[in-house]
């Protein structure tokens, strides 16, 4: 059992982070993997990238959106609850050397799965600038920790209330424009994703992507997680979840994400009643 020992509830409580005691996995976890989670005897396994690790205190930190009936679930619990399961770490670590100068873009909870690496990267030794974003001011999460694992933070909002009124992309470009830029790493919602891979090849800027297709056992086994890189078929759960952002399908991968939304809503639906009724 894994019990939750710290919750917050961010960006207007649509987000949630749990901080888990899970000794066995965060002596073991590197930036960029992942943990499946499973609430309770009936519920979905749900695939979450881990945020922060504390060898320490043997826990693990997770972060995520509520947007369907798991998640629902997921939020529902408090401290001194327990997940039933949490399995990991799964995936393959990021790949994290000296190369120089290090653009690491985050937009909504994709800035929870970028803040490890962006720490990682600045501890080998990297000049690295952070950008995040959000739709307004109130849904931006982890600004000290990304301003603390960072040499350079910039904020953008979607409305102006905060930080650069805009996108992410367009700091980022400006910033490939002005230096000598030898990795962007971006993480993130998928059309973010896909425009900043757009923008970092005419430049010619090495680019690494984490995806998060849909995924089932996190094994390899079920193919459920499937997505096409450089013409040919890679499983996210063990082929990634980071791959090269100049190679992904990415329209493929937002009509696989779209397979099941009305289904999701529905339950996620379902579920609020039920339990508001009780």
């Amino acid at each position: 059992m894994f019990k939750i020992v710290r919750r917050e509830e961010m960006a207007e409580g649509t987000v949630i982070l749990n901080e888990i005691e899970a000794p066995l996995i965060a002596q073991k976890a590197k930036p960029g993997q992942f943990v499946i989670l499973k609430a309770n005897e009936e519920g979905e396994r749900i695939p979450l990238t881990m945020a922060d690790t504390d060898t320490e205190k043997g826990t693990i930190t997770i972060i995520y959106m509520v947007v369907g009936k798991s998640t629902a679930i997921f939020k529902d619990l408090t401290v001194g609850d327990i997940y039933q399961d949490v399995i990991g770490p799964l995936g393959k670590a990021t790949h994290i050397e000296k190369v120089g100068k290090v653009v690491c873009v985050g937009g909504g909870t994709g800035v929870a799965v970028l803040h490890p690496i962006t720490r990682a990267l600045k501890e080998a030794g990297n000049d690295v600038t952070c950008i995040i974003g959000a739709r307004n001011k109130d849904l931006l999460i982890l600004e000290k920790e990304m301003d603390a694992a960072s040499h350079d933070l910039r904020v953008c909002t979607d409305d102006g209330s905060y930080g650069h009124h805009g996108f992410v992309t367009e700091v980022m470009q400006a910033v490939i424009e002005a230096g000598d830029v030898k990795l962007v790493v971006g993480i993130g919602p998928v059309p973010m994703m896909k425009a900043l891979s757009g923008i970092t090849k005419k430049y010619d800027v090495p680019t690494m992507v984490s995806l998060n297709p849909i995924m089932v056992d996190g094994t390899g086994m079920c193919g459920g997680c499937r997505v096409t890189v450089g013409g040919e078929t890679k499983f996210a759960c063990v082929d990634g979840p980071e791959f090269d952002g100049h190679k992904v399908d990415y329209d493929e991968l937002m009509l696989r994400l779209q397979a099941y939304l009305a289904e999701e809503r529905r339950c996620h639906e379902d579920y609020c009643t039920i339990r508001d009724a009780q």
